[in-house]
């Protein structure tokens, strides 16, 4: 599950790479962090009882490496100590903006709230819905073989629209700064 999401965002191991049996480090654009974040999520979701844990470091890459795993800069030195600092959240975020951090943080936080909770059913229907953004509940319904009413409640349920709302936030304050 978790690999063929991986694929979707590049080749292994110079965009993304597994390491120590239960980690993954993966490079994406700035602006496709938080949503790429919340697809993982959505995948490992769907297998009872895994969640995933993961920081996200906007920064640079000084040194690219044909092993993501060996790239340097500020971008894996702010992921690697948001991870460090991780305690029960599953999500954080780490800028060069303290005061930035503070406020998407709050916000990941709370939407934690819901996605930490996500069923396998409705994590399904997100990783759907975040892999074919162009289909409405119907189709989603067919390809999933699901009706679209369950598909409907599915995504409901998991807060996606909110969900989808705080990625938009996101996107919009790393353009403003």
């Amino acid at each position: 599950m978790l690999t063929s999401i991986l694929n979707q965002y590049g080749k292994e191991p110079t965009d993304w790479e597994l390491f120590r049996g239960d980690s993954f480090q993966i490079r994406v654009a700035a602006d496709k962090a938080l949503k790429t974040a919340i697809h993982i999520k959505a995948g490992i979701k769907q297998i009872t009882p895994l969640d995933v844990r993961i920081a996200i470091g906007i920064g640079l890459e000084d040194h690219p490496s044909n092993r993501i795993t060996s790239s340097t800069g500020s971008a894996f030195v702010l992921s690697g100590a948001c991870f460090d600092a991780l305690k029960k959240q599953t999500l954080a975020i780490a800028t060069a903006d303290n005061h930035l951090d503070e406020v998407l943080n709050l916000i990941l936080s709370l939407a934690s709230l819901t996605m930490d909770n996500w069923s396998p059913a409705t994590a399904e229907a997100i990783q759907n819905a975040i892999e074919n953004p162009k289909m409405n509940q119907e189709a989603l319904a067919k390809k999933m073989k699901k009706s679209q009413s369950s598909v409907s409640e599915a995504l409901k349920r998991g807060g996606y629209d909110v969900v989808m709302r705080m990625e938009q936030f996101f996107r919009r304050q790393l353009i403003e700064t």
